[in-house]
C-alpha cells in the first residue's frame, strides 16, 4: 500500500489550520482530504477557547485526475448546433445538496432563514464556486466577531458537502450581502490607509482581522507603486501593516 503524505496542524479555527496546511504542503484544497480531529472548544460550530486540530492527507495522483478509459468507436451523428453548459446546468446536485446542508446546520442553530444556493462566475481553471445566500429576521448571529461564526459555518458546510461528492467544493456563505459590503468596506479602508501612510511617513498598522479579510487589504494595495504590506503578530491578533516605499 502506497503511504499517503499527512500533515496534522493546530489553530485557532478549522478555516485558518487549512490555509496554514496548504501553505506548509503548497499545495490546493482539491489536492488533499480534511479531517478534523479536535474541533475545539465548546458550542457549536466549534467556536471556544480550545484550538482546533486537523489532520491534511495529500491525495495521491489517481485521485486527483484520473485518466478516462478509451471508447470504442461510435457512430458519428448528424452535426449539430453546440450549447455550451454552464455548471448549473451541468449539474445542480451540488446546489441542491449546499442549500440542505447549510438548512439543516441553521435548524440545529433554532434559526429560521431562506437559503439559496447559485454558481458564482468561472476562474481561470473552469472551476466555479457555489455563493449560498441566507436571508431572514435576526442573523446577526451567524456573523459573529470578526466574521468567525460565519467563516466557521461555510468551512464546516463545505467540509459536509465536499465529504459527500467525493470532491473538494468551494462554497461562499454570506447572509444579508454582509461580505459584499464588508469587502467593500475594507477595500475603501485599505486605499484611506495608504494615503495615511505616504502623508505622514509612516507605517499604518490596521485592526486584527481574520485571513480572509488581510487578503483582501493586501491584494486591493499589491499594484500601489507607493506601499507595500504586510501581516504581522500571531492569530487571533494579526494585523495587516502598511509600509510606505522610500
Amino acid at each position: 500500500m502506497e503511504e499517503r503524505t499527512t500533515l496534522e496542524v493546530i489553530a485557532p479555527t478549522v478555516e485558518e489550520a487549512l490555509v496554514q496546511g496548504l501553505a506548509q504542503l503548497g499545495l490546493s484544497a482539491d489536492a488533499v482530504s480534511v479531517e478534523v480531529l479536535d474541533a475545539g472548544g465548546k458550542g457549536f460550530l466549534g467556536l471556544g477557547g480550545r484550538q482546533v486540530r486537523v489532520r491534511l492527507t495529500v491525495n495521491p495522483p489517481a485521485e486527483l485526475t484520473a485518466p478516462e478509459p478509451p471508447k470504442a468507436a461510435v457512430e458519428p451523428k448528424p452535426a449539430a448546433v453546440s450549447e455550451e453548459k454552464t455548471p448549473a446546468a451541468a449539474d445542480d446536485r451540488p446546489l441542491r445538496r449546499a442549500e440542505e446542508v447549510v438548512s439543516t446546520i441553521l435548524k440545529h442553530m433554532n434559526l429560521q432563514a431562506q437559503v439559496s444556493a447559485e454558481y458564482g462566475e468561472s476562474d481561470r481553471e473552469g472551476g466555479s464556486a457555489i455563493h449560498i445566500d441566507i436571508r431572514g429576521n435576526d442573523l446577526n448571529v451567524l456573523i459573529g466577531r470578526q466574521s468567525e461564526t460565519l467563516n466557521a459555518l461555510q468551512f464546516i458546510a463545505a467540509l459536509i458537502v465536499s465529504k459527500e461528492l467525493a470532491q473538494w467544493t468551494q462554497l461562499v456563505v454570506d447572509v444579508e450581502g454582509y461580505r459584499t459590503r464588508r469587502e467593500r468596506q475594507l477595500r475603501q479602508m485599505a486605499h484611506r490607509m495608504a494615503e495615511q501612510a505616504v502623508l505622514a511617513g509612516r507605517r499604518q498598522v490596521l485592526e486584527p482581522m481574520p485571513a480572509n479579510e488581510r487578503r483582501i487589504i493586501h491584494l486591493e494595495l499589491r499594484d500601489n507603486p507607493q506601499v507595500e504590506t504586510e501581516s504581522v503578530g500571531e492569530e487571533p491578533g494579526r494585523k495587516v501593516t502598511i509600509i510606505p516605499k522610500q
